[in-house]
């Protein structure tokens, strides 16, 4: 949902984004100020505050965005949540966890596991085998180095294992690789390599992270949506809400995940079934009901005749106002992730170190 219509610019979104959450407007501070006061805002263990205070402010400035202490403090609750403050966070058993992963993949598009297991035997340029280095590998950025490393080196290892690598986020935000790949044109810093590897570095990590967090304008009216969709993708709060009332209005029952249509699909996925059977009540026909849907992974859907008649409609039907975010309704997946987890959590996880933070800030 979040890689789609990039076609406006993440320079327009950004500059405003800063406003999107019905935040107090500061006045323009000179940039030692603001690093001043990242740096006393860092949480108390977090070595090279100086150096983690350019990168965000960098960040920041390069986009456009508000060095609000709202902004702020939401970058750094995010960043604590996702690595404590570590650019390239070790994860424990990921050398295990990235071979199951690396199984999975190869038996879904039917690599035979023989071949995999011999491909990993091929020594590296180190003289260890692949094998041996994936078993050994401490964090992402190593995990992915060896991976791309693999695919260069081994024969047919890019036409057997192009898009096995099992990394897809990294750095100190953990942001989405792809999505940085998509939103790279104005990097502000000389490349050292690839996106991929710009992420894994705390700047790069810091900007792509921040440009996920703030990339896009919202009516939210709390930063703990902004939250959840950092976990769940862009609008997933606002869409969630909407599954809410269509839910209402139609007395069909819907998993509130944001997703309003089935992503790469021409298909109707059940969001889109449930508002047909409001189509009468609408005034609209299936096509159009289609079109204002794909609308939904921007703030324009909120002006859509769609949104505002299900949220008319559902009103009605309840009697009382409904919501217009809800934290989205989504178990976390991931093969690092041992245990059950909510975007929920995430969001509210996140909230508590935001509230943190801004009593830090207020002298609280």
């Amino acid at each position: 949902m979040q890689f789609t219509r990039l076609t406006i610019s993440l320079a327009a979104l950004l500059a405003l984004a800063g406003c999107g959450t019905r935040q107090a407007q500061e006045p323009e501070r000179q940039p030692a100020v603001v690093k001043a006061q990242i740096v006393r805002l860092l949480p108390a263990k977090t070595a090279d505050r100086e150096g983690w205070a350019t990168d965000i402010y960098v960040a920041f400035s390069a986009q456009q965005i508000p060095p609000t202490t709202q902004n702020i403090c939401s970058v750094l609750a995010v960043t604590e949540q996702e690595s404590t403050f570590q650019a390239d966070p070790t994860v424990p058993g990921l050398g295990s966890i990235a071979r199951q992963e690396i199984d999975r993949r190869a038996a879904k598009v039917h690599v035979p596991g023989l071949l995999v297991s011999a491909a990993l035997q091929v020594r590296s340029p180190n003289g260890k085998s692949y094998s041996d280095r994936l078993s050994a590998a401490r964090s992402e950025k190593e995990l992915s180095a060896i991976f791309d490393d693999f695919i260069s080196m081994v024969p047919l290892g890019k036409t057997l294992f192009d898009g096995f690598n099992p990394v897809h986020t990294g750095g100190p935000m953990q942001v989405s690789i792809a999505f940085a790949q998509a939103n790279a044109r104005n990097y502000p810093y000389t490349m050292d390599g690839s996106i991929r590897r710009e992420v894994f570095s705390r700047r790069g990590g810091m900007y792509f992270g921040i440009a996920h967090l703030f990339g896009y304008p919202v009516s939210y009216p709390e930063p703990l949506y902004r939250f959840a969709d950092f976990n769940a993708g862009w609008y997933a709060s606002r869409n969630a809400a909407f599954q809410h009332a269509v839910s209402r209005a139609s007395g069909i029952s819907l998993a509130l995940d944001g997703d309003l249509i089935l992503p790469d699909s021409i298909m109707p996925g059940s969001t889109e079934l449930a508002v047909r059977t409001l189509g009468k009540s609408l005034g609209m026909r299936n096509p159009t009901i289609r079109d204002q849907l794909e609308l939904g992974d921007s703030l324009a859907f909120e002006d859509s005749k769609l949104y505002k008649r299900v949220f008319e409609l559902a009103e009605k039907s309840e009697g009382k106002p409904l919501p217009r975010a809800v934290l989205p309704g989504i178990v976390l997946k991931s093969p690092k992730i041992t245990r059950k987890l909510t975007t929920a959590w995430f969001a509210k996880r996140v909230d508590e170190r935001y509230q943190r933070c801004m009593a830090r800030a207020s002298g609280r």
